[in-house]
C-alpha cells in the first residue's frame, strides 16, 4: 500500500489555512502535473493530471469524494481512479504551532488493483513521496503568499 505523509510549518494562523483549503477550487490546481478539474458538487469533483511513472507517462483521470470537512483543521478526501485500476485516500490536517504558525500535514494513499497491481504499486511509492511533498508544500506557499 504506497502511502507517504508530509509535514511543513506554514507562517499563517489555522483559520487562513482553512480558508484556503476548505475549497477544492484552491488546492486541485496545485497537484504536480494538473491539467483540469471540474466541481460535481461540494463534496465531489473530478481531476485530471499527468505523471511519470518511470518508463509509462500517463494522463490520469481520478474521482475525489471529501469525506470530512472538519473546521479549521481537516478535510479528508477519497480517490477513485476513473480510466486507471486504483483506489486511495488522504488527507490535509491543520494543527497550530505558533502565534501565526500552523502545522500542516498532507497524506496520500493510493493502490492499485488487477493484474499489474504488485508492479504498479513499487513504482507508485517513490512518485507518492514526491507528489505528497510536492502539493504540501504548494499548498502551503499558496497560504503565505495569499
Amino acid at each position: 500500500m504506497p502511502s507517504r505523509k508530509h509535514s511543513v510549518i506554514v507562517k499563517a494562523p489555522m483559520e487562513k489555512v482553512w480558508d484556503f483549503v476548505r475549497s477544492m477550487d484552491n488546492w486541485a490546481p496545485l497537484v504536480p502535473g494538473y491539467i483540469q478539474h471540474q466541481l460535481i458538487s461540494e463534496m465531489v469533483s473530478t481531476w485530471e493530471f499527468k505523471t511519470d511513472l518511470g518508463i509509462l507517462k500517463k494522463k490520469i483521470l481520478l474521482r475525489v469524494d471529501i469525506l470530512k470537512w472538519e473546521e479549521p483543521s481537516e478535510v479528508s478526501f477519497k480517490l477513485t481512479g476513473i480510466n486507471e485500476k486504483f483506489m486511495g485516500n488522504g488527507y490535509f490536517s491543520a494543527e497550530q504551532s505558533g502565534v501565526n504558525e500552523t502545522r500542516m500535514t498532507g497524506y496520500l494513499e493510493i493502490n492499485a488493483f488487477g493484474t499489474f497491481a504488485p508492479m504498479v504499486n513499487s513504482v507508485l511509492q517513490p512518485k507518492l513521496d514526491e507528489i505528497t511533498q510536492e502539493l504540501t508544500i504548494e499548498v502551503c506557499k499558496a497560504i503565505e503568499n495569499g
